[in-house]
C-alpha cells in the first residue's frame, strides 16, 4: 500500500477517509462553492463598448480568445493522461475532477464571448496556428503535455518523478500561473477604463477558479518533492527555475505580437513588466529567489495573484502543505 501521494495502484486511493492532504479536501471545498455558469452573465450588455473600441484593442481581445480557448483544452489533457492517473489520495481526485470540469467550463465561457461579440471565430480558431509566439508557447507546453499523453511515466524511479513534477511546471506553474495570469490582466485592464465590464465579470470568475488550480499544483508540487527526497538536488532545482525564465522570453514576444502598438493606458512592456513580477512571485512561492525584482506595474491585480506564502522548493517543507488562503 502506498504511503504518499503519487501512485498508480488501481485499488488504492478508494477511500475518501481519513483525510490525507487536508489542502486538497479544502480546496475540492471551495472549489465546489465556487461553481458558476457563462450565462449567468449578461455579455451581451458590452456590445455598445465593443462597438466603439479601436480595431488594436478587439484587436487584444481577439488575440486574447485565440490563446486561451485550446490552451483550457490542453490543460484538461495534462491533468487527465499527466496528474490524475499518477495521484492515489483520494481528496486529490476528487478536486482534479472538479478542475477539469472547470476548465470545460471556461472553454464555454470563451465560446460565449465568441458567440457574443462579432469576433472572427475562424481567424480566432487558426490564430494559435500562424501567429510565431502562439506557436512558440503552445510547443513548449505540447512537448511535456506529449510525454504525458503518449508515453507511462515510471513513477517508481527517481526519473520519472522528476518528469512527473517537470510536467506539472509546465502546465500548472508557467501555462496557468504565468501566462494566463498575463492574459487576465490584459482583459480585465478594459474594465480600468469604464469597458467590458460584464465581460471582466466572466474573468473574475474564471481568475478565481484559475487561483485554486495554482494552489493545488503547487502543493502538489511541494508535497511531491517532501516525500521524495531524492528529487531534491542543485540540478534539478536550476533546470526547474530555467523552464520558468524561458517562460518568461515566450510571453514577452507573445506580449509584442498582442499590442504591437499599444491600447490606452498599455503597451506590450507594461505587460511583459507584469509578466516579469508574475514570475518572480511564482519562483518564490517555489521557495526560489526572486529572478527580475521588478515592482508590480498593475497593482489592482494584486489580489488576484498575490497568493502564497510558501517555503523552500528544496529544503524544509511545510509538514501541513497549507497554502494559505487569501481573499481572491
Amino acid at each position: 500500500m502506498t504511503t504518499g501521494i503519487l501512485g498508480t495502484g488501481i485499488s488504492e486511493g478508494l477511500l475518501l477517509k481519513p483525510i490525507r492532504y487536508d489542502w486538497a479536501y479544502e480546496l475540492y471545498n471551495q472549489a465546489v462553492a465556487n461553481t458558476w455558469f457563462p450565462n449567468e452573465i449578461q455579455l451581451g450588455e458590452d456590445m455598445t463598448d465593443f462597438a466603439r473600441m479601436s480595431d488594436a484593442e478587439r484587436h487584444a481581445l481577439t488575440f486574447l480568445m485565440s490563446y486561451f480557448n485550446p490552451n483550457e483544452l490542453l490543460v484538461n489533457k495534462a491533468l487527465a493522461f499527466g496528474v490524475y492517473p499518477y495521484v492515489n489520495a483520494a481528496e486529490a481526485h476528487l478536486y482534479l475532477a472538479k478542475q477539469m470540469w472547470e476548465e470545460a467550463n471556461h472553454v464555454m465561457a470563451f465560446e460565449y464571448v465568441l458567440e457574443t461579440f462579432p469576433i472572427d471565430r475562424q481567424q480566432a480558431y487558426d490564430a494559435h496556428r500562424t501567429v510565431p509566439s502562439m506557436i512558440a508557447k503552445e510547443e513548449f507546453e505540447v512537448r511535456y503535455i506529449r510525454r504525458m499523453t503518449e508515453q507511462t511515466l515510471d513513477i517508481t524511479t527517481t526519473e520519472g518523478r522528476r518528469d512527473f513534477v517537470r510536467n506539472l511546471i509546465a502546465y500548472n506553474i508557467v501555462l496557468e500561473g504565468i501566462w494566463f495570469y498575463s492574459g487576465f490582466m490584459v482583459a480585465l485592464s478594459f474594465r480600468q477604463r469604464n469597458l467590458l465590464r460584464n465581460f471582466a465579470s466572466l474573468i473574475d470568475w474564471i481568475v478565481r477558479d484559475e487561483s485554486l488550480h495554482l494552489k493545488f499544483g503547487i502543493n502538489l508540487i511541494l508535497t511531491v518533492l517532501d516525500e521524495n527526497p531524492d528529487l531534491r538536488t542543485p540540478e534539478f532545482a536550476a533546470e526547474i527555475e530555467q523552464m520558468i525564465l524561458d517562460a518568461v522570453a515566450m510571453e514577452e514576444q507573445y506580449n509584442r505580437e498582442l499590442l504591437p502598438n499599444g491600447i490606452l493606458g498599455m503597451n506590450a512592456d507594461y505587460i511583459n513588466q507584469y509578466v516579469k513580477y508574475l514570475a518572480d512571485r511564482r519562483l518564490e512561492e517555489l521557495g526560489f529567489d526572486a529572478h527580475f525584482r521588478v515592482p508590480n506595474p498593475a497593482k489592482w491585480m494584486a489580489a488576484a495573484n498575490d497568493t502564497l506564502q510558501l517555503v523552500n522548493f528544496f529544503e524544509s517543507i511545510n509538514t501541513s502543505y497549507e497554502v494559505n488562503a487569501r481573499a481572491q
